[in-house]
C-alpha cells in the first residue's frame, strides 16, 4: 500500500459522519457535513495527482479510486433520499450505472483488456457533477436555490447515464477493432 493508496481509503472515512451529521440535521450539522464532503472528495483529486508525481500508480489504486468515489457518492446521496431532497429512483438509476460500468471494467472478455481501465473525460466530467449536485443539496442553502440544486442534480443523473453510455461504446469499439487486428 502505498500513500495515494492511503488518501484513497481516508477518503471513505467522512462517510460515517456525513451519516451523522445528515440524520437529524440544522444548519450548522449540514456545514459541518458539507465541509467534511468537500475534504472527501478533494482528495480524490490528491491521491491522483500524488500517484502520477510520485510514480506509484497500480492496479490496485485504479480499483480502489472508482469504488471509494461511489461510495462516497451513493453513500451522500441516500443520505438526501433520507432527507426527501432526492427521489430514489434517480439514485437507482446513477446506482445501476455504477454497477454496471463497475463489472464491465474488470472483465476481460468485455473490455478485450486484462487490466483495469480507468476513467475517460466523460466518468471525470460525472463525477465532478455528482461532487456539485451534493455539495448544493448539503448546504443550508435559502429556499431559492431549491430549484437550481435539484436542476444540478438531474444533469449529474443524466451525465452518469451518458458517460457510462459512451464508456461501453468506447469499449466496444476498441475490443472489435482489437480482434479485427490480431485476425
Amino acid at each position: 500500500m502505498n500513500l495515494p493508496n492511503w488518501i484513497t481509503i481516508s477518503r471513505i472515512l467522512g462517510l460515517p459522519f456525513i451519516f451523522y451529521f445528515l440524520h437529524a440535521p440544522t444548519t450548522q450539522s449540514r456545514w459541518i457535513c458539507l465541509a467534511i464532503f468537500l475534504v472527501a472528495a478533494g482528495t480524490d483529486w490528491l491521491d491522483g495527482y500524488l500517484a502520477r508525481k510520485l510514480n506509484q500508480i497500480t492496479e490496485l489504486g485504479k480499483f480502489l479510486d472508482p469504488l471509494v468515489d461511489k461510495l462516497l457518492v451513493l453513500g451522500a446521496m441516500l443520505a438526501l433520499i433520507d432527507l426527501g431532497q432526492i427521489p430514489a429512483w434517480g439514485v437507482f438509476l446513477i446506482l445501476a450505472r455504477e454497477l454496471a460500468i463497475a463489472g464491465w471494467r474488470v472483465n476481460p472478455n468485455l473490455t478485450g483488456k486484462n487490466t483495469i481501465s480507468g476513467a475517460n473525460i466523460w466518468g471525470k466530467f460525472k463525477t465532478v457533477t455528482q461532487i456539485a449536485a451534493i455539495a448544493l443539496l448539503i448546504a443550508p442553502l435559502p429556499p431559492i436555490w431549491d430549484t437550481p440544486s435539484s436542476i444540478v442534480f438531474w444533469i449529474c443523473v443524466a451525465l452518469t447515464l451518458i458517460s457510462g453510455a459512451i464508456y461501453i461504446a468506447e469499449s466496444i469499439s476498441s475490443s472489435r477493432e482489437k480482434s479485427i487486428s490480431t485476425s
